[in-house]
């Protein structure tokens, strides 16, 4: 423990984290909450020297904005369906790379690679795996698409090109581009964090149940599931979290239209909504947006946090 009298030398080695946490985390909160009860507020009103009334009425034009159900729903979709399946992949891969020790390290990196690569890069790969390129005349007159990679595995199979995420795509194609990209995304962390929980894992439990001669399928769902259900219950709690918080994946796939061509803001965002407020110097309305996905996130977590209670063996 520090001595009393040596305190000031410990403060003295905090005050610059502090310092920086104060100025860019703890006063951008504060000045959110301040913005966000301020009537209409704008930055360029404000410094022309506009006061502003107390009031919720950023609240009621953001639930009433024809776009905010949208992205609310968006933002939700993604959040459910990326969770659960980026969870159970990871918790099958974890556990088949804690059973191989030939190249385990290796295929370890090769998994982790996609977590310290930049989201927008891999978006770009992913619109060019699913793209669309085009379409000319072949000698015969016939049609000829040339498509991504995806395509070509569908064409290369007997079927017939899908428009993934080109004009004139639909909805339900464009959602299921970017489930597919987020949870591959998502699933480097997710891996890391239980394969080290699986390695934490006393071998003792598995060598008794060998002996009993319990199955594979009874281990895993009675000895690895329960002990594991700590780190499970931290990448679902993370993972709900980070889904909410979605936006840079959309962007790098359809770019800042967050769509396709003929239907701009069609998988926008809870964030995207933040982002477009604030691009037309509405900064009351994106505070009050920001504090409502804060709510949200704050009930996911605390219900996931709850539901953790029981389920959770530590």
């Amino acid at each position: 423990m520090v001595e009393s009298k040596h305190q000031w030398k410990a403060w003295l080695y905090l005050a610059p984290a502090i310092a920086l946490l104060l100025v860019f985390t703890v006063w951008p909160i504060i000045n959110t909450v301040r913005m966000a009860f301020l009537e209409n507020y704008s930055g360029l009103k404000a410094a022309g020297g506009a006061v502003f009334e107390f009031g919720i009425g950023n609240f009621e034009k953001v639930i009433k904005y024809r776009r905010f159900v949208s992205c609310l729903k968006n933002t939700v979709l993604l959040c459910l369906w990326t969770v659960p399946i980026s969870t159970l992949l990871a918790l099958l891969i974890a556990v088949a790379l804690n059973s191989i020790k030939f190249l385990q390290k290796a295929l370890q990196t090769v998994f982790f690679l996609p977590y310290v690569t930049n989201s927008i890069a891999i978006g770009m790969v992913f619109a060019a795996m699913f793209n669309i390129v085009g379409s000319f005349y072949g000698t015969e007159n016939e049609i000829i698409v040339t498509a991504g990679i995806i395509n070509n595995v569908i064409q290369f199979f007997g079927g017939e090109p899908i428009n993934w995420i080109n004009y004139g795509s639909t909805y339900e194609a464009n959602m299921f581009v970017m489930i597919v990209y987020i949870v591959w995304n998502a699933l480097p962390f997710k891996i890391l964090v239980l394969l080290g929980g699986l390695q934490s894992i006393n071998k003792q439990y598995y060598e008794a149940a060998k002996v009993d001669g319990t199955p594979r399928r009874r281990i895993f769902t009675r000895i690895t599931v329960p002990l594991l259900s700590p780190m499970l219950a931290y990448v679902i709690i993370t993972g709900f979290i980070g889904g909410f918080k979605e936006y840079t994946s959309i962007v790098g796939i359809f770019g800042e239209t967050m769509g396709p061509p003929d239907s701009a803001g069609r998988l926008n965002t809870m964030v995207g909504f933040i982002y477009d407020a604030l691009s037309t110097n509405s900064q009351g309305r994106a505070s009050a947006a920001a504090l409502i996905l804060f709510a949200i996130i704050l009930v996911v977590t605390m219900i996931n946090l709850q539901v953790s209670k029981k389920r959770v063996h530590y």
